[in-house]
């Protein structure tokens, strides 16, 4: 729903505001000459409750019969037709500003006893108002009581339109949540041009030749340019040409619509519900975005295009895949007949350039104090175990952890899907292999472990247990190769005890759980779990260390900790890390091993308790 601060009307020059949004009728605003600024706080001019709305998220204005709205920075910005605006942007009638979850369209109010302008003056106004497109021929005889009508109706049968294709219900559904008919006028015309460059170029041949990627995107631009050269007088004024080449080039040979969302930096991960719904994460939150592919065939199209470049495939036999993109990034995808809603595309980012230590401490998932702990233990060979909820920044703190690994040992890194990025030069990647069309030749990562110990690795990284490697991984860890690290999904590191007797089971070996308990407390010197909060941001809450087994129970005692202390008007998480007082057991260690570290950062309330507000949901 959307509601208004009352509004006295001076003028006829009112705009009229239909407003959408999924699951709800829509329904219309009225708004005088003046400027306005929408969002969903209380105090904006025009208040929008929903989902994906910043406090005061677009200024709308409307002055001298010129319509323009302008992002005010807010958080999942502000879209017209589909397009997300940088600056300022002049709207025609018939056009949708995307707000969050709502579209507005607008178009001119219709007025019950209008005062007739001159025809000169109803030319003028409609020039400076409809960008680029011609007003109707005036009709002398029905001037007077002429009202203006949405453009948008006279858009939607254009008389040099491409004759579209039939739509299906559940895609003109799709359509109009997502910009209505403008949206399926381009998508159709879209469709034409990438049959014709199908027509004309070969892609899959021309990719399988081995030809320069760099040079496969010229010949693309450069056909699409020229297929759109020849239809140009069938393409309606209102659609931009380079945006249309820009798109098309996108779903020929990149990821289509998903390519400005991997561009942005405050985009941390993308997840696509079919090809109507694409859902982005920014600042630890997740938004639905006004984006969307063709159809289901071409999601699709491009997950093959991701997994084909790794020599890994997707199809009914094998419906689903781990993978990566050529930043690192790490991509899963599930298809029919898993997947009842279409094909389903998940994709974590990483940033072009890694975080560091210095990133985290000032996103505050950590202190200076606590790095320090962290870095010590990596010098003393101590095996470290980074655990947490999904999306709780594991990987990205055991990245940050692996820094601290010197440069003269021998890494070896582990992975499903390589995803770990080490500055070291000394460096081995190893990825997991999954069965061929045949459901043979996969390489599990405990085959990886277990061949790891024959190529003289100083430290094993492993980026994730989840299985029968857990008990490689503990015999490795008990046997000379101390001072590896892993990450575990787990609640709370109590529960990571719990969960790696559990995973040394799944092994197939039936050791007593008194046997399993040892190894893990002989093996384990630190778990640091981390958590994802409430507002978004990723904290270290607890660095626990393993003490030892007492009868059939493992001892741990916590050694820092995240205190939190409520949530401010924002929603930002408050409260400090803090020292719990108790010093680790292996203290003496430290400056037998030649190394520096004070006594007092184990001091209780060592910690700081100062909040970091970031962009990237740390």
């Amino acid at each position: 729903m959307m509601t208004g601060k009352k509004i006295e009307f001076a003028t006829d020059d009112r705009v009229e505001f239909i407003v959408a949004q999924r699951g709800e009728e829509p329904f219309k605003t009225i708004l005088d000459q003046g400027r306005y600024v929408l969002g969903c706080a209380d105090i904006c001019d025009v208040v929008i409750p929903g989902t994906g709305v910043s406090q005061k998220h677009a200024l709308v204005a409307i002055e001298n019969g010129v319509i323009t709205v302008e992002d005010l920075d807010s958080t999942n910005g502000t879209f017209v037709d589909g397009v997300r605006i940088k600056r300022p942007c002049q709207l025609r009638y018939g056009q949708k500003i995307g707000i969050g979850t709502c579209s507005i369209t607008v178009r001119p109010a219709h007025v019950a006893k209008p005062k007739p302008p001159p025809a000169e003056e109803i030319e003028e106004t409609q020039q400076d108002t409809i960008e680029e497109q011609p007003p109707a021929p005036p009709s002398p005889a029905r001037e007077p009581q002429r009202r203006p009508a949405p453009p948008s109706k006279r858009e939607s049968a254009p008389a040099r339109a491409p004759e579209a294709p039939v739509i299906r219900c559940a895609e003109e559904i799709a359509e109009q949540s997502l910009g209505g008919g403008d949206v399926a006028q381009k998508r159709s015309i879209k469709r034409q041009i990438h049959a014709e460059l199908l027509r004309r170029l070969d892609l899959k041949r021309l990719a399988a030749s081995g030809i320069n990627e760099g040079d496969l995107q010229e010949k693309v631009r450069h056909t699409v340019g020229a297929i759109i050269h020849d239809i140009r007088d069938k393409i309606p004024t209102h659609i931009s040409l380079p945006m249309l080449a820009k798109d098309i080039v996108d779903e020929a040979i990149g990821l289509g619509p998903l390519e400005d969302l991997l561009a942005d930096p405050e985009v941390t991960e993308i997840m696509v519900n079919g090809f109507d719904r694409i859902y982005e994460e920014r600042s630890g939150k997740i938004y639905l975005t006004q984006r969307a592919f063709v159809d289901n065939d071409q999601v699709l199209a491009i997950i093959s295009r991701i997994v084909d470049r790794i020599g890994r495939r997707i199809d009914e036999s094998s419906p689903m895949v781990d993978a990566r993109l050529r930043d690192g990034s790490r991509v899963n995808a599930i298809i029919h007949p898993l997947s009842l809603k279409g094909p389903t595309l998940t994709i974590r980012k990483f940033s072009k350039t890694p975080f560091t230590v210095q990133d985290l401490i000032r996103f505050n998932t950590f202190t200076p104090q606590m790095a320090e702990f962290f870095k010590v233990c990596v010098l003393l060979r101590k095996n470290i175990i980074i655990s947490g909820g999904t999306g709780s920044g594991k990987t990205t703190l055991l990245n940050v952890i692996s820094s601290f690994l010197p440069t003269t040992d021998r890494i070896l890194t582990i992975e499903d899907a390589a995803e770990l990025r080490l500055s070291q030069d000394h460096v081995v990647s190893l990825e997991s292999r999954p069965p061929n069309i045949e459901g043979k030749g996969a390489i599990v990562i405990r085959d990886l472990v277990r061949n790891a110990l024959r190529m003289r690795p100083d430290r094993i990284v492993v980026g994730e247990c989840r299985g029968g490697e857990a008990l490689d991984m503990l015999q490795a860890m008990n046997t000379g190769h101390d001072g590896s690290l892993t990450t575990v999904h787990a609640n709370s590191p109590r529960d990571v005890i719990s969960r790696l007797e559990t995973m040394v089971m799944m092994s197939g070996m039936e050791l007593p759980s008194r046997a399993i308990r040892e190894q893990i407390a002989s093996a384990i010197d630190l778990v640091v779990h981390e958590d994802r909060m409430s507002d978004g941001t990723r904290k270290v809450v607890k660095v626990t260390e393993v003490t030892g087994i007492e009868r059939d129970t493992i001892t741990l005692q916590d050694i820092f900790e995240f205190k939190q202390t409520g949530i401010d008007p924002q929603g930002k998480v408050l409260g400090y890390f803090t020292a719990t007082g108790v010093i680790p057991t292996f203290i003496d260690e430290v400056e037998t091993r030649g190394l520096s570290l004070s006594r007092e950062v184990f001091a209780e309330h060592s910690g700081t308790g100062r909040r970091a507000q970031n962009q990237h949901g740390y």
